[in-house]
């Protein structure tokens, strides 16, 4: 229960004001040096460099942009980090690479939530693995959902980034798993960060399939169409916070949106342990500098990708 509330900002703002109001996201890419060492060694495969990618939820926003770009498209949109890589080419992929990282868009400081660079891009690599487990056993898209777990907390940058602007000394208090700062948030502007994450992924042209469950994912019953990838993207956000912050002590998920997913809260141990072992994979690449041995087992997506 937040004790003080902060005060409303506007009566008139919309999420939509806020898509307007914000132009580049900064970025602090965590997976920049590893990624350079692949992309300047001939013998990297395009697997090799995907798998980074995939971690890093600034560069994959920006190759997807980039992919979908009217030279590359040709007028054929791709959603996923896969398709995008596979589009341009290992020889466009430095090129696009070095955009991406230069258009600076996402993972940094959220000084708004009080929220580090390093926990904000943990939290979207957690959940991103977490939906693309639960996708793996439920029957979804996996790619969507990881694309829709990696880019979940968009809204939390895009209202950072209006606040650095707009009203710096903003603070909005994260009351934790499942409803986060909805309550400040709410009180000071009327909606919430999911909602202009969805309005924002609009603006970039990423599909309604994967924009509305980003909108929905306090609400998934809500979202008319894609109720059952938002109940996924709620389940993954338990798992991203089980993860990340194990002594949280998150209360479960609710039954409806595992019954949704055909799932058991004794099923959640198993997927709980299942994205830890990811995660350590991931950060020990990472912190280690270790070779990508086996990107087809880290990633098990991309067991369809066509090379």
């Amino acid at each position: 229960m937040i004790a003080e509330l902060p005060q409303p900002v506007s009566q008139t703002l919309t999420p939509e004001d806020i898509v307007r109001d914000v132009r580049h996201l900064p970025s602090a890419p965590k997976v920049l040096p590893r990624l350079k060492q692949l992309l300047i060694d001939g013998n990297s495969s395009i697997q090799e460099i995907v798998a980074l990618i995939r971690l890093d939820p600034g560069i994959a926003l920006r190759v997807l942009q980039t992919a979908n770009s009217a030279y590359f498209s040709k007028g054929v949109r791709c959603h996923t980090v896969d398709e995008a890589v596979n589009r341009v080419g290992y020889n466009q992929v430095y090129e696009l690479v070095s955009y991406a990282v230069s258009s600076q868009v996402l993972v940094r400081s959220l000084e708004t939530y009080g929220i580090e660079a390093d926990e904000l891009w943990k939290m979207s690599v957690a959940c991103a693995l977490a939906a693309e487990e639960l996708a793996g056993r439920t029957g979804l898209d996996r790619n969507a959902a990881y694309t829709i777990g990696l880019l979940h907390a968009v809204g939390l940058v895009a209202v950072d980034e209006w606040a650095l602007r707009n009203a710096r000394d903003l603070r909005l208090v994260n009351a934790g798993f499942p409803r986060e700062a909805t309550e400040s948030e709410r009180a000071v502007f009327g909606f919430t960060q999911a909602q202009v994450g969805g309005a924002l992924l609009v603006e970039w042209e990423f599909p309604s399939s994967i924009a509305e469950p980003v909108r929905w994912q306090y609400a998934p019953r809500s979202s008319a169409g894609h109720a059952k990838m938002a109940s996924l993207l709620h389940v993954a956000k338990w798992l991203r916070t089980t993860v990340c912050s194990p002594g949280a002590m998150a209360p479960l998920p609710e039954t409806m949106h595992l019954q949704t997913l055909s799932l058991t809260r004794a099923n959640l141990a198993s997927l709980t342990a299942e994205v830890s072992r990811r995660m350590a994979a991931v950060n020990s690449l990472l912190d280690t500098g270790v070779e990508i041995a086996t990107p087809r087992s880290m990633f098990p997506a991309a067991q369809n990708w066509e090379i």
